[in-house]
């Protein structure tokens, strides 16, 4: 049986899917509902779940699927009383500015550790409208390098998954398969240059057939201590 609160939950939930095909914030839950704090809403939500009512989308903080609804204005006693939803939930839209996708983040890019050898990650989230179209990673930035591109140690460089550059842009370099960096893309003639952006240190330049384009920088974020 479901409460009053996970009733009306439920059917807030569903009525922002049919407007829109973007789920509520909880913050707009909590104000719907008239909740004090954004835990009430984490615990209906996990209650609505365990019963069967809602399905949280993998990777996006904010999707979640009614899967059915009670019959009737009120909640169900009992579940044969429950019907499946009569049409399939409309299909999302793009996703909104203040939606959160989790990205893989693989660790430090540092030099000597390939990107290929973190095959352990964990989940970094991040502001969709950070991210473009694409496969994206993040890593953990360790140097100051590129520090006058505003790119600092400690900050997470979110990374679109690519095999090519265009001159200028900046990207991961893998270079003689093992060591991995973060730098401007340029070419001379046949040769890479990899250039930082900090006049301390000197551009890098390598045969082309030795560096690898791992990705392109999508965006930054940092976390103030």
């Amino acid at each position: 049986m479901l409460t009053a609160k996970q009733h009306e939950l439920l059917h807030f939930i569903q009525e922002r899917l049919d407007a829109s095909g973007i789920s509520p914030s909880f913050e707009e839950m909590k104000e719907a509902l008239g909740l004090k704090s954004k835990s009430g809403i984490h615990r209906l939500i996990s209650a609505l779940e365990e019963r069967g009512f809602l399905r949280r989308l993998p990777n996006r903080a904010r999707a979640l699927e009614v899967l059915k609804l009670p019959e009737g204005a009120k909640a169900a006693p009992a579940r044969d009383n429950v019907v499946p939803l009569r049409k399939p939930a409309p299909a999302l839209k793009p996703i909104a500015a203040n939606d959160i996708i989790e990205v893989p983040l693989h660790g430090k890019i540092a030099a000597g550790v390939p990107i290929e050898a973190f095959e352990d990650h964990n989940n970094l989230a991040v502001p969709a409208a950070l991210l473009g179209a694409g496969e994206h990673y993040a890593l953990e930035v360790s140097g100051d390098s590129m520090v006058e591109a505003g790119i600092f140690d400690g900050d997470y460089a979110l990374i679109q998954k690519a095999s090519t550059a265009r001159e200028g842009d900046i990207v991961v370099a893998l270079v003689d398969g093992q060591d991995a960096t973060l730098k401007y893309f340029r070419r001379e003639g046949t040769m890479i240059r990899l250039d930082p952006a900090n006049s301390a240190y000197e551009p890098q330049r390598y045969p082309a057939e030795r560096v690898i384009v791992q990705g392109r920088l999508s965006g930054l974020l940092r976390r103030y201590h």
